[in-house]
Order: C-alpha cells, then sequence, then structure tokens
C-alpha cells in the first residue's frame, strides 16, 4: 500500500513539474510570437490579391510609415505607374489620372538592416537623396542585389527592403508583363491602368 502511494506522489509530483514547464514554455513562445508579428497588408488591385508580410523587427520605422499609409486610405485607387518586367513593379504615388498624391514628410532609410532585394521582396522607392521615401513602394519581379546596402557613401546606400510578397507572386508577374508606354515625363507607364484598388491591413490571428 506503501509502495502504491508512492507511486501515486512521484506521478503527481512529475505532472505538476510537467504542467509548470509546459505553461512557461508556452508563456515563452507567446512572448516570442508577440515581438516577432508580422503585419499583413492586402494589395486588392485590379489584376487580383497581392499579400504581403512587413518585417517590422528588421524596418519599424519603414513599416510604421507604411501602414499609417495604409491606415490613411493612401494607396486607394493609386496606380503601378512604373513596371518594367526584368526589374520591379513600383505604385502607391499617382492615381489613374497620374495626379501625384500628397504625402507626410520623408522617412530614415533602413536599407542597412540586412534586408536584400531578392524577388518577391518589397522595398521603398525613393529619390537620389538617400533618406526621401515616402509612400511609393515597389516590388522586386528579380533579384536586383545593386540596390542591396553596400556601404554609407549615397551611391552605395541602396534601398530599403521591409517586407515580401507571401501570397500573389502571381499577380506580380501579371503586371509585370503589361504593355506599357512613354507619356510625358513618365516612362514605363502601363497603356492600361493596373490599380491597387484598396490596401488593407488584414486581421491578426
Amino acid at each position: 500500500m506503501r509502495t502504491i502511494y508512492l507511486v501515486c506522489s512521484a506521478a503527481i509530483v512529475v505532472l505538476m513539474y510537467f504542467l509548470f514547464f509546459f505553461n512557461k514554455e508556452s508563456n515563452t513562445m507567446n512572448n516570442q510570437e508577440s515581438t516577432n508579428e508580422s503585419p499583413i497588408v492586402i494589395l486588392r488591385t485590379t489584376l487580383g490579391d497581392i499579400k504581403l508580410e512587413l518585417n517590422q523587427n528588421k524596418a519599424p520605422k519603414t513599416v510604421k510609415n507604411f501602414l499609417q499609409y495604409v491606415a490613411d486610405d493612401h494607396y486607394n485607387n493609386t496606380i503601378f505607374h512604373r513596371v518594367i518586367s526584368g526589374f520591379m513593379v513600383q505604385g502607391g504615388g499617382f492615381t489613374s489620372k497620374l495626379e501625384q498624391k500628397s504625402t507626410r514628410k520623408s522617412i530614415e532609410n533602413e536599407a542597412s538592416n540586412g534586408l536584400l532585394n531578392i524577388r518577391g521582396t518589397v522595398a521603398m522607392a525613393r529619390t537620389q537623396d538617400v533618406h526621401s521615401a515616402t509612400a511609393q513602394f515597389f516590388i522586386n519581379v528579380v533579384g536586383n542585389s545593386f540596390l542591396d546596402y553596400r556601404g554609407d557613401k549615397p551611391q552605395e546606400y541602396g534601398y530599403c527592403v521591409f517586407g515580401k510578397v507571401i501570397e500573389g507572386m502571381d499577380i506580380v508577374d501579371k503586371i509585370k508583363e503589361v504593355e506599357t508606354q512613354t507619356q510625358g515625363p513618365y516612362s514605363d507607364l502601363p497603356v492600361k491602368p493596373i490599380e491597387i484598388l484598396q490596401a488593407k491591413l488584414a486581421p491578426s490571428v
């Protein structure tokens, strides 16, 4: 009888230890998930949906800026105004009538974050000024290593990658193959506008 009691006591101790350890591990995993949470933004275009996963750990200022434009409906009814099949597709700055949308002040370039301009990544467009990005972005349709950060000199600084396409790369590939034209100062402009009808933040799971 004493043996049975000891066995039961040992089993209870093991069970309690297991529950404590499991609960601690679960809390740690939940904390990691919260820390590494990656917002998802869906671009609903005239050719289909593109789902972007944003990397706020590597590019916190850029992601915050992009999400604010999404929240402000800035990207709704804008177009992909620059489409180059062997390079990238760029959008987020103009309406279908080529009216440029107003933006907030430019942001710091986080290109030194270690993320590379490989196929399917999304990065911020800018002028020759390193820290001039505002709202326009582009999706790399091929690997563009020459856009990566190589140093602090202006010609080496590169373009900040802040996310990647996780669904809808086939839609991006459709966009890159559309017929383009030169219209005034705009080259590589799709003949038939490719619109971003809506950009919205996906609900967190």
